[in-house]
């Protein structure tokens, strides 16, 4: 730092801003340096997601290899061992990443699985923690209450870990949905079970603790769907001075929505994950500047959590559970999850390739090892262990799952024959003509290419205004022919806006025999 000016003063002397006082927990001194190395450790981070997206490993595990060596066994020699801190850090970003997958969930993709996911999150977790609590207790030796706290702890998968290796992969709807479904209302009842075994005391029984599971994912999902709805309804119809303000407010919807779950003794986490995807599914008004907004948040929460994970664990003391970690791993990935997918699907008639990946597919990241703070934070014994193998497990089998599922795609034939690209319209409104602002771009896989513009057949009230090709805008004519890589301007009066967009989107993934088809109302949603 260089050295600091003095101004004399002929009054007494004035305590220098920049120096540490006395008693001070934080000073800019100490922010000076916080800053410098939070901002090294994203830029390390950011260049990280390339290795790992060539790679075929889920970026968390370059995360908490980030943490690590910035840990008290690593190269930068930080002791941190507070977990009261790291559980309150992680819970804020869990918010943040369900509320972004939340946003990316499209309600066509999910309406049609929704009953075998919604089983798959309740049902198939049960299966799930008995089968790897029963392989814990037996097999490794853990008593059953540390047996059925690190069965509830690894039985909550991550949507962010599946898709960030299965992202090049076009998958069949039927099974993204489901992943994505699990993934976003698995982590509600998950919680309330490790916090219930992780309190003081006997567990209540067995009824007693459905009931409450039941009660607090109905408060939940009825919070979340009422902010949901009241959120997409007002951004809607109020036009905000800046396109800026609409990410901001529509995150702060979301995090109301889990608040307010909360503070209803409700499931805030199943409360913020159903008011994003309510929002997802809304068409508001600059919609990609949004997603980009949470994307960006996203990442940076995933950052910041895993990093604080690897800065909690020592490595050191995880020889004596790599062993029990790696068996515990085994009676998930090969007995528990299978079974639970089984018995939650069969009864839908999913294909066994599909129930085959989804098996496989069932990847733990950041939900297990926040979650594994919890019996820390409350004293029970033997729980520090109980993070330790938690941790292990979810590095070892992620190292194991991730790179192979790709593969495994491929083998049961689910990742071929790419689907049409869905548009991408970015909606303004124009609050004093009644009026909406349609900017569509044409991708390259769309079928709007070869359409011309009075084959899109739009309702009355819309019509297209403006071509941006090459560079050059010009004034369509009704018998110009849409190319891909094209922008589109298109004016919509506010009765019709939905359904011009539903049209745009039914041409791009049907061409101009849509209407014929029957695209128009399947590709309603975002």
């Amino acid at each position: 730092m260089a050295p600091q000016s003095r101004v004399p003063c002929t009054c007494a002397a004035a305590p220098d801003a920049r120096q540490p006082r006395k008693g001070s927990l934080l000073t800019v001194h100490h922010l000076d340096q916080l800053l410098l190395v939070c901002s090294l450790v994203l830029l390390v981070a950011v260049a990280a997601v390339r290795i790992s997206s060539r790679s075929g490993l889920p970026s968390l595990l370059v995360y908490l290899g980030i943490g690590i060596a910035m840990g008290q066994d690593g190269i930068g020699d930080i002791h941190f061992d507070n977990t009261e801190l790291t559980q309150v850090i992680g819970y804020a970003a869990l918010v943040v990443i369900l509320a972004e997958g939340g946003l990316g969930t499209k309600w066509t993709e999910v309406r049609p699985v929704l009953s075998s996911a919604a089983t798959l999150a309740l049902a198939g977790v049960a299966v799930s923690v008995g089968v790897t609590a029963a392989g814990a207790h037996y097999l490794v030796g853990l008593e059953w209450r540390q047996a059925f706290i690190v069965g509830a702890v690894v039985s909550s998968t991550d949507a962010a870990a599946v898709f960030s290796v299965l992202r090049r992969i076009p998958l069949p709807a039927r099974v993204t949905g489901t992943l994505e479904a699990e993934s976003g209302f698995n982590d509600a009842p998950v919680v309330i079970l490790v916090v219930a075994f992780s309190t003081a005391g006997p567990v209540e029984h067995w009824y007693a603790l459905v009931g409450e599971i039941a009660l607090e994912l109905a408060i939940g999902a009825a919070i979340g769907l009422a902010v949901g709805w009241l959120g997409s309804w007002g951004l809607r119809h109020v036009a905000l001075p800046a396109s800026g303000l609409y990410p901001i407010a529509v995150l702060a919807i979301a995090v109301t929505a889990y608040a307010a779950g909360a503070l209803a003794h409700g499931s805030g986490f199943l409360a913020v994950y159903l008011a994003a995807m309510m929002l997802g599914n809304a068409r508001l008004p600059h919609w990609p500047a949004t997603r980009g907004f949470a994307d960006g948040l996203g990442w940076i929460a995933q950052i910041g959590m895993f990093v604080l994970l690897g800065l909690l664990v020592t490595p050191h003391e995880l020889g004596d559970d790599v062993w029990p970690a790696l068996i515990i791993g085994l009676v998930l990935t090969m007995v528990a999850r299978p079974l639970s997918v089984v018995l939650s699907l069969t009864p839908f008639r999913v294909p066994w390739q599909e129930q085959t990946l989804m098996s496989w597919a069932g990847l733990r990241g950041a939900v297990p090892i926040i979650l594994a703070t919890i019996p820390m934070v409350n004293g029970v014994t033997g729980s520090r262990r109980v993070f330790n193998l938690v941790f292990v497990l979810v590095v070892v089998y992620t190292l194991v799952q991730g790179p192979t599922l790709p593969w495994l795609a491929r083998k049961l034939k689910l990742g071929e024959g790419p689907e049409a690209a869905d548009l991408g319209i970015e909606s303004a409104p124009l609050e004093r003509l009644r009026g909406h602002l349609l900017s569509v771009a044409i991708p390259a896989e769309s079928k709007m290419h070869g359409v011309e513009v009075n084959e899109l057949r739009l309702p009355a009230g819309a019509a297209v205004t403006l071509v941006v090709r090459d560079g050059k805008s010009f004034v369509p004519l009704p018998s110009t022919v849409l190319r891909r890589g094209d922008e589109l301007l298109v004016v919509a009066t506010d009765p019709v806006r939905d359904a011009a967009e539903r049209r745009l989107r039914a041409v791009g993934r049907g061409g101009k025999l849509a209407g014929w088809l029957g695209t128009d109302n399947a590709t309603a949603g975002h």
